[in-house]
């Protein structure tokens, strides 16, 4: 659940998380080596995580969390790892970068933290700029002692949750069940008319797979599950809003963070936030759509590493597409964000022509500001799905990230293309994905 707002929460530290990769032979007492440069300055080690090199013959990588006092040498610690490893590349947690520009300490590279393994998200657990009980005085449920106890006891599941556990199941109480029916009921006369295909094909599969229907708020195992098998996407619980940089970054995983809890039942068909209303009704079924899944992991991808600055056009384009985009189809123009499906008011508004219409292109859509609390006056169209990835993978060619980036689906990690053997490898497996291809196509000729 991406949003702009950015209220800041959480206690003032002293120090600075960070992480640093490690490429270093291997040979007896390297490790004592690096343990010892790392107590000779004062760090505190939190994790270390190792695994065989791919860019030092016989050799290891090292991933190594630590947190370092603000007044501490960050230099001088670099330096003395430099001597000690073939490569040295600080992720630094507190977001260095300013604008395209990513700090060189002798010779070490620093560039915003990322996460590397799909295990790494549980990081961003408590990692939300605002909470799901801490509601705005105009939030329809800011006065209801209840309805706040209620999203606060929701909220805590999700506090708690790590990866590969079973998603909490959450028991309805039958308010939120009325509600829900009122926002079902009600958007679901719209879709026909206003919806794209590919969320008119596959609305009826999570109505026959998941338990979708007026009478009953799916639960958000349930839906996983159906995306898993759809595309590999799969749903996280989340407390409140997280920031735009970690949101995105889960994209990349195919991990979608949704909330569990539900709009206020006084005001159902309005919600100042996300809620699991516009999670389920908005995002999950594009998510279940090939075309759809890849462009949004191609959003997120670009954003792994990526600077402030370039976060920030990214978390853009994501939002007048993902969440507010249009697309054409048999020559009219249907909605496909998230923003758009869940939202009766918007999805009745989007296609009257009373706002402006632009060709979707991240280029020039990277740079336009947006409302979060009145209807888009500007909304962006998309001419297919496959069409948009591609302009997303142009478009991150141009960020100046200073290496490439793939997610092997095989260990759910992220990998770094910084070395000649990385690249012969990922070649090879082209090759072997072009020959098969090849002998497809003759054999279906």
């Amino acid at each position: 659940m991406l949003n702009k707002k950015t209220k800041t929460l959480g206690r003032i530290s002293d120090t600075i998380s960070h992480t640093v990769h490690l490429s270093i032979k291997n040979r007896v007492g390297a490790l004592k080596e690096l343990l010892a440069t790392f107590e000779g300055a004062g760090v505190n080690l939190s994790s270390i995580k190792s695994l065989p090199s791919s860019s030092v013959v016989d050799g290891y990588d090292f991933f190594i969390d630590f947190e370092l006092a603000k007044d501490a040498s960050f230099e001088s610690l670099s330096e003395k790892l430099q001597g000690q490893a073939t490569k040295v590349t600080f992720l630094d947690k507190s977001s260095k970068s300013k604008g395209n520009e990513f700090l060189t300490l002798s010779g070490s590279l620093v560039v915003p933290w990322f996460p590397r393994k799909i295990q790494d998200l549980d990081g961003f657990a408590e990692k939300v700029l605002e909470f799901g009980e801490e509601l705005d005085a105009d939030h329809p449920g800011f006065l209801d002692a209840d309805y706040r106890k209620r999203r606060a006891d929701i909220v805590r599941l999700a506090k708690t949750y790590r990866h590969g556990q079973i998603i909490p199941e959450i028991e309805y109480t039958e308010t939120e069940k009325a509600t829900w029916r009122t926002v079902y009921t009600t958007l679901k006369k719209l879709y026909p008319t206003h919806a794209c295909k590919e969320h008119l094909h596959i609305f009826p599969l999570l109505e026959a797979n998941c338990g979708f229907g007026p009478d009953r708020i799916p639960q958000l195992h349930e839906v996983s599950k159906f995306l898993q098998e759809c595309t590999g996407w799969r749903l996280r619980p989340v407390m409140g809003l997280l920031s735009p940089r970690d949101f995105l970054n889960g994209l990349a995983f195919r991990v979608f963070h949704s909330t569990q809890y539900i709009r206020h039942h006084s005001k159902p068909l309005y919600t100042p936030e996300p809620d699991v209303c516009h999670e389920l009704l908005g995002h999950v079924p594009l998510f279940a759509d090939p075309a759809f899944a890849d462009f949004s992991q191609e959003i997120g991808l670009a954003s792994l590493g990526a600077s402030d600055e370039d976060i920030e056009k990214l978390a853009t384009c994501y939002w007048f597409t993902v969440e507010f985009g249009l697309c054409k189809q048999e020559g009219e123009l249907k909605a496909f964000g998230a923003g758009l499906l869940s939202s009766f008011g918007e999805l009745e508004y989007c296609l009257t022509g009373k706002s402006e219409v632009r060709n979707f292109n991240p280029f020039e859509t990277c740079t336009f500001k947006y409302p979060i609390t009145e209807y888009q006056p500007l909304y962006f169209v998309a001419e297919s799905f496959d069409k948009a990835t591609a302009q997303m993978r142009e478009f991150a060619r141009s960020l100046q990230r200073p290496f490439q980036l793939r997610y092997n689906p095989y260990t759910q990690s992220i990998e770094i293309l910084d070395t000649k053997e990385k690249l012969v490898k990922l070649a090879s497996e082209i090759q072997s994905s072009a020959s098969l291809l090849s002998e497809a196509i003759k054999g279906i000729q």
